[in-house]
C-alpha cells in the first residue's frame, strides 16, 4: 500500500517539468505545427455531395462566380480555399518563428510578451473557429490556446520566484 502512496524520484521529476513554462511553450509549438499538418491533409480530402441540396450547393460554391469589380471574378470555393491556406499558413509561420525565439534561449521577459501574443491571438481565432466551424478544428486551436495560458501563467509564476 505505501508503495503506491510514495512517489519515485524520477517519478516527481516528471511532474516537475510540468511546472516549467518552456514544457507548456514546446506542446504549444507542436500542436501549432500538427494542426497546421491536419489542416493542410484537408486539402486531399474531396468531399462528394450527399443529396441533392448539397449538389446544387456544391455547384454554385465551385462554379458560381461573384463579380468584384477590377477584372476579380471568384467563386465561394475560391474564398475557402484562401482562408483555409492562410490559417495553415499561420500555424506554421508561428510554430517556426516560436521555435526559432525558443532554441535561442532569449529572456524570460521577451518570451513572455511572445507567449502573450500568440495567447491573445490564437484566443481570438478560437473564438472565431468555435462559433464557425466543426470540432477537430475547435479541439485542436483550444489546445493551443489551453497549453499557451499554461505556459503564461508558468512564466508569470517563475518570475515572481526570482
Amino acid at each position: 500500500m505505501l508503495k503506491f502512496i510514495l512517489i519515485k524520484k524520477k517519478d516527481f521529476k516528471k511532474l516537475a517539468m510540468l511546472k516549467k513554462y518552456t514544457f507548456w511553450f514546446k506542446t504549444a509549438i507542436v500542436l501549432q505545427f500538427a494542426t497546421g499538418v491536419f489542416h493542410t491533409m484537408s486539402f486531399l480530402h474531396n468531399a462528394e455531395p450527399q443529396n441533392n441540396s448539397e449538389k446544387t450547393l456544391f455547384d454554385l460554391m465551385t462554379n458560381y462566380k461573384f463579380d468584384f469589380g477590377f477584372g476579380f471574378h471568384h467563386t465561394m470555393e475560391d474564398f475557402m480555399n484562401a482562408f483555409s491556406i492562410l490559417f495553415s499558413v499561420l500555424l506554421f509561420f508561428s510554430a517556426f518563428i516560436n521555435n526559432y525565439l525558443l532554441k535561442n534561449k532569449l529572456g524570460n521577459n521577451i518570451l513572455k510578451g511572445v507567449i502573450s501574443f500568440n495567447l491573445f491571438f490564437y484566443t481570438i481565432a478560437f473564438i472565431a473557429i468555435a462559433f464557425l466551424t466543426f470540432l477537430p478544428p475547435i479541439i485542436c486551436t483550444a489546445l493551443i490556446v489551453i497549453s499557451f495560458l499554461v505556459s503564461y501563467l508558468t512564466i508569470l509564476k517563475e518570475e515572481t520566484k526570482k
